[in-house]
């Protein structure tokens, strides 16, 4: 089946223009910590963890270490996501595209 020219200009485009998303979100850098910074998390816009710092006067207290370690990373989830977002707003928001379709 072949495709009219213009229809695949537009695909070519949307094509770089993922790709271009995806590389600017993985670009993306948070932090976010728990226990006023006794756990602090680093990670990408893909939300894959690069780092975790633990302040070793909680390593003894398992229990509280493991409920920071999961408050840490939920809130680089939610930072990296928040940010991923506002690219992906930015990118579209020249195309025209009705607000809240993405």
């Amino acid at each position: 089946m072949k495709v009219p020219g213009n229809m695949q200009g537009m695909m070519k485009q949307a094509q770089e223009m993922q790709r271009r998303l995806q590389e600017e979100i993985g670009n993306i850098r948070v932090e976010a910590s728990a226990g006023g910074g006794m756990v602090t998390v680093k990670m990408d816009g893909h939300k894959k963890v690069l780092g975790v710092k633990i302040d070793p006067e909680v390593a003894g207290d398992i229990e509280m270490l493991q409920d920071m370690i999961v408050a840490a990373l939920n809130e680089g989830y939610k930072k990296a996501e928040d940010e991923a977002q506002q690219k992906l707003g930015g990118m579209l928001g020249g195309m025209g595209l009705p607000p809240g379709l993405f």
